[in-house]
C-alpha cells in the first residue's frame, strides 16, 4: 500500500529535523560499544533491582563478567515480583 504524500512530507521533516540528533546518538552508542561492560560500577540501588530475581551465585557473575548481555524488558514489575512468573523464561528462549 503506497503512502499518501501528506504522510511521507511529514516523516521526512522529522528525519531532517531530528538529524543532528539521530547523529548524536549514534555516537554515543558507537563510543559504548568500544567500551568495557559497566555493571560492576552502577549504583547500589541499580544493582539491586537488576540483579534481585538472580540467584547467589549468578548474581556475582553478572557483577564480574565483562562480556555483553541480552535483556529483556518487560514495562511491569514481573521479572522481580516475589512470585517470579518469568523465572525459567531465559532458560526456554536459549
Amino acid at each position: 500500500m503506497p503512502v499518501q504524500a501528506s504522510v511521507a512530507k511529514v516523516t521526512e521533516r522529522i528525519i531532517a529535523r531530528s538529524q543532528p540528533y539521530r547523529l548524536a546518538y549514534l555516537a554515543r552508542i558507537d563510543i559504548a560499544r568500544r567500551q568495557d561492560v559497566q555493571r560492576g560500577v552502577l549504583s547500589c540501588a541499580n544493582l539491586a533491582h537488576g540483579f534481585a530475581a538472580f540467584p547467589v551465585n549468578d548474581k556475582l557473575r553478572l557483577k564480574q563478567d565483562k562480556d555483553l548481555s541480552v535483556a529483556i524488558v518487560s514495562s511491569y514489575n514481573d521479572m522481580l515480583s516475589a512470585h517470579q512468573p518469568f523465572e525459567h523464561f531465559p532458560q526456554i528462549i536459549k
